[in-house]
């Protein structure tokens, strides 16, 4: 089987265990990650909201065309890489994910991860960073890398994970937008670094 027959097989998981039913019943649709299967990179932001509910992809509003303006930046085409939010369905009135809910949808992003294989994690926001970092505070984390391990696989594997702020954050704060462009600009020289290992 491919990669992409395999992440398919995730999201009919998540439908057929009707993962959350509640928010799927207020939501157009499931909206589980786009891109390459077989990237080096995955982001992860935390919830879709009013576009990626319509559209059925992560990052396609405000936010998303920030993150592209950002992926251009550093030279790397959205094609190269794949981006899914920890809860693949929209919360009601963009709420922030509730705990049980982020919980409800942890071990889909593990199997993901574990299909996918990246060399680098990005978290974008607070509570997809949480997940990986319980105790973690963006404000001190963001641009700083650590190793991790993707748990939910017969084998385990390490990545680097990279803290960065949520765009939706960036685009009403100047100078949280400084500091995501900043830390964006590491990306190139990290992957270049972790292509050598």
């Amino acid at each position: 089987m491919t990669k992409t027959q395999d992440l398919q097989n995730i999201k009919q998981h998540i439908l057929d265990n009707n993962v959350c039913p509640e928010l799927a019943s207020q939501a157009t649709q499931l909206v589980f990650g786009s891109g390459n299967p077989d990237a080096n990179i995955v982001f992860i932001g935390e919830a879709p909201g009013k576009n990626e509910d319509l559209v059925g992809e992560p990052f396609v509003g405000k936010a998303g065309h920030l993150l592209d303006d950002m992926l251009q930046s550093v030279h790397i085409d959205r094609n190269q890489i794949y981006i899914t939010n920890i809860v693949k369905y929209r919360p009601p009135k963009n709420r922030d994910p509730l705990p049980q809910e982020k919980s409800a949808f942890w071990p889909y992003l593990q199997k993901q991860l574990a299909i996918i294989k990246p060399k680098l994690v990005i978290t974008l926001g607070r509570h997809s960073m949480a997940m990986f970092v319980p105790q973690g505070k963006i404000s001190e984390l963001h641009g700083t890398t650590q190793e991790i391990i993707i748990q939910d696989t017969d084998q385990p594997f390490k990545c680097t994970l990279l803290t960065l702020y949520h765009p939706s954050a960036a685009i009403y704060r100047g100078s949280v937008k400084k500091a995501l462009m900043q830390d964006f600009s590491t990306i190139p020289n990290l992957l270049a670094k972790l292509n050598k290992e």
